[in-house]
């Protein structure tokens, strides 16, 4: 009954907000409500299914483990392809034209990592998320606290892009205020996550990343048909109107603005996947290792397709819009700034450009297919959440492995609200922020944190509690306060004229400064129950390249 009452009331919901007029920047459009609202019928239907399904932990956290390499695969790409993906790094095109494409690069290089040192290793020796794995020889009290406080940390600036990437698509949609569009897209997170689990999430996942993939195919290929198919004449109109020109063709400027930050950006885009909680818990929702390395070929072949087209789109949004002065609003002096007048903010790029070479009814399919993104990525993003507090923490670290699989649910529930609400409130507090810098932030925690634990843990013998657990919390607070004292928290956030430290991005520092921490205070570890822990790598190293036992303990 209560589950009912709730669907009833979101699906309620929305067309009232269709009609809300008078505070946005736009009006409504209304091949766009109603292909949203299609979606959202759709996907609460989807939800309603799996909510019949979703009895034990195991159905919650991991579907039962019955996805398939193949549905896994676009399911990961539906959760990776996120509003960072296709609106920031169109949106960084458009601004910085060549150099936008280092996010997609760094997004994509990530994967050959996740593929020959953590799937199948990862797949065999956990059950729910990758503490399980983390904590298989190693002392489990300590590595879960440390896994779930990187866990939410990381998710909470994920979050951030996600909502404002969803907040700013809604605005455009229907009209409305900022704020509550970033309530909406909260509460059917909370909807889908609470009483769907990963079932759910992971059909929203595989038919948001059909619908994406073939939604930004067919607008490639309408802007590519402006310019008779030719992208030489497509770059050369972007580069006679843009207002740095030639610069947007000579890749190099992030570099030369600051090399380190780059270079610290690059690492952690390129570690960082690996470290991804919402991302590595998808490689338990399959049977076996075998489909678990499937499904990083089937991600990474549609997710390097997708940021092929993003190029396409970010040039074509800057050679195509400016004659299209409607999307723009017009200055003092009664002229249009390309890159700061756009509606919406450069984050709207591939949405005005789908009105522009499509029309409404294009716009109003990928504002729908966009949507569907953020939603199933921020689904994705509190089932990990979830996760992280009541499994690691509720289950394995408070009741010390006595609670049951109700009152796992239950905390689960809870939890999925509470992290819907932060949601909200981050959403509002960073609306400014290019959602694909945010995402570059959560990687650099990833890639500080939970990538130097999860692979010493499984691939050196002397990785001891001790030395893990130092390191990792030692990468958490260097990167968590590089982060904090930048310029994208200390100034832009709190106000201050000038940020502490030089660059925003922390990987260059924080993730050598990790790994050297574990080896140290594992080196100088001589206790007894470092040497039980040395011992037991034999064990874990026979169970993660064979897979003896793992079909076993999934089952408990």
């Amino acid at each position: 009954m209560i589950r009912s009452l709730l669907f009833l009331a979101m699906l309620g919901l929305l067309p009232g907000v269709a009609l809300a007029q008078g505070n946005g920047e736009a009006q409504a459009n209304t091949p766009a409500v109603v292909m949203f609202l299609v979606f959202i019928v759709a996907t609460m239907g989807i939800t309603w299914w799996a909510a019949r399904r979703s009895k034990t932990t195991a159905d919650f956290y991991t579907a039962g483990g019955g996805i398939s390499g193949f549905q896994n695969g676009l399911a990961i790409a539906g959760d990776y392809l996120s509003a960072a993906s296709f609106l920031g790094i169109a949106g960084m095109v458009y601004v910085s034209g060549f150099d936008g494409m280092i996010y997609a690069i760094g997004f994509l290089f990530g994967w050959p990592v996740v593929m020959f040192l953590i799937a199948e290793r990862l797949r065999n020796l956990g059950r729910y998320n990758f503490a399980d794995v983390t904590s298989y020889r190693l002392s489990e009290t300590p590595l879960r606290v440390l896994a779930a406080s990187a866990s939410l940390l990381i998710i909470a600036l994920y979050l951030i892009a996600q909502m404002v990437g969803a907040g700013k698509l809604i605005v455009l949609l229907f009209g409305i205020r900022y704020e509550l569009a970033v309530v909406i897209v909260g509460a059917l997170m909370i909807v889908y996550v609470a009483f769907g689990g990963m079932t759910a999430t992971t059909w929203v996942q595989i038919i948001k990343a059909v619908l994406m993939l073939l939604g930004a195919t067919l607008m490639a290929f309408l802007v590519l048909m402006a310019f008779r198919f030719n992208p030489d004449t497509m770059l050369a109109e972007a580069v006679r109107v843009h207002p740095t020109q030639v610069a947007i063709m000579a890749p190099g400027s992030q570099v030369s603005g600051n090399p380190l930050n780059a270079l610290s950006l690059g690492i952690a885009l390129a570690f960082g996947t690996a470290g991804l909680p919402h991302i590595l818990m998808r490689f338990f929702t399959v049977p076996n290792a075998q489909e678990a390395r499937k499904s990083v070929i089937w991600a990474s072949s549609f997710i390097g397709y997708f940021y092929l087209l993003t190029f396409i789109i970010g040039f074509g949004g800057i050679a195509l819009l400016w004659q299209h002065p409607e999307f723009f609003a017009t200055g003092p002096d009664g002229n249009i700034d390309i890159i700061n007048g756009l509606i919406g903010g450069t984050n709207m790029v591939a949405v005005h450009l789908a009105n522009a070479v499509g029309g409404s009814l294009l716009l109003g399919f990928l504002a729908a297919v966009t949507f569907a993104t953020i939603v199933a990525v921020v689904a994705g993003l509190a089932l990990a959440g979830a996760a992280a507090i009541s499994h690691d923490l509720y289950a394995n670290v408070f009741a010390k492995g006595r609670a049951t699989e109700k009152q796992q649910m239950r905390i689960s529930r809870i939890s999925t609200v509470t992290l819907g609400v932060i949601a909200i409130l981050l959403g509002i507090v960073f609306e400014n922020q290019n959602v694909a810098f945010m995402v570059g932030l959560a990687f650099a925690v990833a890639a500080s944190a939970n990538f130097p634990v999860l692979v010493l843990s499984i691939a050196w013998r002397g990785c001891t509690t001790r030395g893990a657990t130092i390191g990792g919390f030692v990468g958490l607070v260097v990167a968590t306060a590089w982060v904090t004292l930048s310029s994208t928290v200390w100034v832009d956030v709190f106000g201050f004229a000038e940020a502490i430290v030089p660059f925003p991005n922390p990987g260059i520092l924080s993730i050598p400064l990790a790994f050297f921490s574990i080896w140290l205070f594992s080196v100088l570890d001589r206790s007894k129950r470092a040497d039980r822990e040395r011992a037991a790598f034999d064990a874990l190293r026979v169970r993660s390249e064979t897979g003896i036992g793992a079909a076993t303990a999934a089952a408990h």
